[in-house]
């Protein structure tokens, strides 16, 4: 409608209960369309196509020049999620000690976080990449000798020890294998320790939740992570994350930002609350990866 005024979108097949379509054919499923617009106007159907994306259609095909092939996934099927996420149940530890899920922190609270080199450190939610309480997705449980068990989606970066290095790398979740190392805080000294890998498995959950921190990492079930994910660098990750921490930092200073905290009808989290999906810089990463990063980088 905003496209083409006048102009009404044409779903020229959906459900199909006449056998008309391939065996395996997903309109026997109610869950694939064949659409158009009104006009017949096939100037029009590259950026229908385009549209349909846009909308959340798992497939578009612009095969035929009569119509656009959209489809989607059930709600059952199996999928890796292609960003970096943790579970909403997953814990954070505040800087007053409190452990607090995931899904429901606030942009502002400062939590358990690492720096380059190991240490522990609090820093401040400055946004959420993503955020969405109702997904069920595909995620990687890595269990530690310790009793520590961290749930992310495979594409998220995790702290690797090397010891043979002594070095502390980040790693695909869904390629740690058993007996590597990952940081753990020891719960009597608060410090990051390296603590064995004893079992990977793959399990679905309910749920997405991806805070990022002024430091890019999170320390999520004594787990110590990334914030980042897709690529296989956290020094780059963290550089193309800065435009959104000068952001921040900017907004801190205005004076009308500490007026709008502190005003019980606007609470500091109220975007987060209202955040259903990629954050739209985040997305805007994702989009370009593909072309200004080598497939070597890139999480497959």
């Amino acid at each position: 409608m905003n496209e083409w005024p006048g102009v009404r979108l044409l779903v020229a097949e959906s459900w199909d209960e006449d056998y008309q379509h391939g065996k395996e054919s997903l309109h026997y499923e109610g869950r694939a369309v064949t659409i158009a617009t009104s006009d017949r106007d096939q100037s029009k159907y590259g950026m229908l196509a385009r549209l349909a994306v846009e909308a959340g259609f798992d497939w578009v095909s612009y095969v035929s020049r009569r119509h656009i092939y959209c489809s989607v996934k059930s709600d059952s099927s199996i999928s890796s999620h292609v960003h970096g996420c943790f579970t909403p149940e997953s814990t954070a530890l505040l800087e007053g000690g409190v452990r607090k899920p995931l899904g429901e922190l606030s942009i502002g609270d400062r939590v358990l976080s690492m720096t380059s080199n190991g240490q522990p450190v609090y820093s401040e939610v400055i946004l959420f990449m993503d955020r969405n309480l109702k997904q069920m997705q595909n995620f990687v449980r890595l269990h530690t000798a310790g009793g520590a068990v961290l749930t992310v989606t495979p594409a998220h970066l995790v702290s690797v020890w090397q010891p043979e290095r002594q070095e502390l790398t980040f790693t695909f979740a869904d390629r740690i294998e058993e007996r590597q190392h990952v940081l753990v805080r020891n719960e009597e000294t608060g410090e990051l320790r390296p603590d064995q890998v004893i079992k990977v498995e793959s399990v679905r959950s309910m749920g997405v939740v991806a805070p990022l921190t002024r430091e890019g990492t999170i320390v999520v079930n004594s787990v110590a992570a990334s914030c980042y994910a897709v690529i296989n660098s956290q020094s780059l990750a963290h550089w193309g994350l800065a435009p959104m921490r000068l952001l921040s930092t900017l907004e801190a200073w205005l004076p009308a930002k500490d007026q709008l905290r502190s005003s019980k009808d606007h609470p500091k989290d109220s975007s987060a609350e209202r955040q259903n999906g990629i954050h739209w810089y985040a997305e805007a990463l994702y989009k370009i990866k593909d072309y200004v990063l080598p497939k070597s980088w890139r999480h497959d």
